[in-house]
């Protein structure tokens, strides 16, 4: 017999699905689907073909079956709809969406162009990326998970700024790519199949909402920090390319050798040998960061290429190690 329920809101997107996926074989916890709208679509069924079970989205049902956490895959405003009913039931929360990653509403309001409606648990929320925040997460009642663009950018930047090797005056260029399951299930045009197949698109150029929460992990300043995101013809996966300037190294080793005393002991991110790069085919559907470098040493050019999956830890597998963490389970359970 499983442990404790959890409950997932949002099941039918991509991100949503995925957590289902993921949750069918995670050996603590048994997945539950909170029904938050009516519609007419087939049950979603695990491996074994039993659909799991359904309550709808209510506080009541959510006391009433002792659910622990609660995940909303959800859009902004659904978040913050549901996650004061969800705590007032006694649930946690882990919060796919970006209602809760940035820190004020007048940020919120500056890049996703909407009031913010729940500021106190804005200012609660803890931000959900384990490899910096594990500590914090652990005793929060209400998570934030990361994009999955500022995922694989601090990942990236981050160690790099703590060391003081990144030229700050001469800036951070990240070139971003993703498959376009990163644009969320909803049909539109941008995203439709003659659109997107045979064809590569930047867009939300110099306005893209993830850049805050790269500037709010890394600590870059916006006029430090150059970022395009860049639609690729795939389901799923990120690739960022990062350029700067390093001073105070002198080999790509150096380099290498920031991210392996920073992430010593952490199960998710792989670097790879110097000169060395990694691709989306080595993360397609796991819960890994993979980081390789490029150094010239003449000029002190420098260049970190960082790839996720968008819908692991990108989305649902990272949701899942901030639950684990959560719930004092093993931070890796369900995701390798």
């Amino acid at each position: 017999m499983k442990g404790p329920w959890v409950g997932i809101v949002g099941h039918r997107g991509y991100s949503g699905a995925e957590l289902v996926r993921i949750l069918a074989r995670h050996r603590s916890v048994a997945p539950v689907l909170l029904e938050h709208r009516d519609d007419h679509f087939d049950p979603i069924a695990i491996r074994n073909g039993k659909s799991l079970p359904r309550f709808p989205c209510t506080a009541d049902a959510v006391r009433r079956e002792g659910i622990e956490l609660v995940f909303l895959a959800t859009p902004p405003d659904v978040s913050m709809e549901l996650a004061p009913m969800m705590l007032d039931a006694g649930a946690r929360i882990v919060d796919l969406s970006g209602a809760f990653r940035l820190r004020t509403p007048e940020n919120y309001t500056a890049w996703y162009k909407a009031p913010h409606t729940q500021p106190a648990l804005l200012a609660e929320a803890a931000c959900g990326l384990p490899e910096f925040c594990r500590e914090r997460i652990r005793g929060a009642r209400l998570v934030s998970n990361p994009g999955c663009y500022p995922t694989a950018a601090n990942l990236a930047i981050r160690p790099l700024v703590e060391a003081g090797v990144v030229d700050r005056a001469a800036g951070i260029v990240c070139d971003a790519k993703s498959g376009v399951s990163g644009a969320g299930r909803k049909p539109s045009l941008e995203t439709s199949f003659c659109e997107v197949t045979e064809n590569f698109s930047a867009y939300s150029i110099l306005k893209h909402r993830h850049v805050p929460e790269v500037l709010e992990i890394s600590g870059l300043a916006e006029r430090e920090f150059s970022f395009t995101a860049q639609l690729l013809p795939l389901k799923r996966g990120i690739l960022e390319t990062i350029y700067f300037r390093a001073v105070g190294v002198e080999s790509a080793a150096n380099l290498i050798e920031i991210y392996e005393q920073r992430y010593a002991g952490e199960p998710f991110i792989r670097l790879y040998n110097p000169g060395h790069m990694p691709d989306l085919r080595g993360v397609c559907r796991t819960n890994f960061c993979d980081i390789g470098v490029t150094f010239d040493a003449t000029t002190g050019r420098a260049v970190v290429v960082c790839a996720i999956d968008n819908l692991v830890k990108g989305a649902a597998g990272q949701a899942v190690q901030n639950m684990n963490l959560m719930l004092g389970y093993p931070e890796t359970e369900g995701l390798l």
